[in-house]
């Protein structure tokens, strides 16, 4: 296992280019502030280095909430999104046991939809972004990287990739959410209903819960 002084790269670093990103994001970004223990050790746990955005994103943030904290994209945890890169993945701490088997959770979002790079789950290229839709239960292949993934968070139709999944007044109640939470639906969003997503009923509970309901039982299905 790398240490942390083997892990920071500092003759070129991956922040500068994922900040340059923030800056030209269309979709309002939110990046959330780290503690320097935090960072390292979310960093020694994924052992990925600086000079990957993702190990900036580990290292530097928070992590991200983005679009009134719709979607989270993990870090090194904070307050508002109490969940790292490290523990996320490995909730036991050992990393010959991940939670997702040849994936590694990148972000989810509010509807209980999870996003993962592929590391041999799924079938489709290695290092893609997988996205787990809550109305299919199916992972999807989103044909991007990790850092073209970041790039469409930011840059991207957001409305559009959730159309029909959004409710009025949306907005104020995402941001009141905490980043371990997200809206459990009645009916499922996978079953039908007449009244779109407007007819369904919504309570927050642990993201915890909605991965062990449904992702964790669809893990490597496409």
């Amino acid at each position: 296992m790398r240490t942390l002084a083997e892990l920071v790269d500092t003759r070129e670093p991956g922040w500068p280019l994922v900040e340059q990103m923030i800056e030209a994001a269309t979709n309002r970004v939110e990046v959330l502030p780290a503690e320097p223990e935090d960072g390292a050790r979310a960093l020694v746990g994924i052992q990925v280095t600086t000079r990957s955005p993702m190990g900036a994103m580990a290292y530097r943030t928070g992590g991200l909430l983005v679009d009134h904290g719709w979607m989270r994209i993990l870090g090194a945890g904070s307050a508002r999104l109490p969940r790292d890169l490290a523990r996320w993945n490995f909730p036991s701490g050992l990393p010959h046991a991940p939670r997702l088997p040849g994936a590694f959770l990148v972000a989810d979002d509010v509807l209980g939809g999870f996003f993962a790079m592929n590391g041999g789950a799924f079938e489709g290229p290695m290092g893609n972004v997988f996205y787990f839709a809550p109305d299919t239960l199916v992972w999807e292949d989103l044909g991007r990287g990790y850092t073209d993934f970041l790039e469409f968070v930011f840059l991207g139709d957001l409305a559009k990739f959730y159309e029909g999944s959004r409710w009025a007044g949306w907005e104020e109640e995402v941001h009141r959410l905490s980043g371990d939470h997200a809206f459990s639906f009645h009916p499922f969003l996978f079953a039908a209903s007449e009244g779109g997503i407007e007819g369904r009923s919504r309570r927050a509970v642990a993201i915890e819960e909605l991965w062990n309901l449904h992702a964790n039982d669809h893990r490597a299905q496409r």
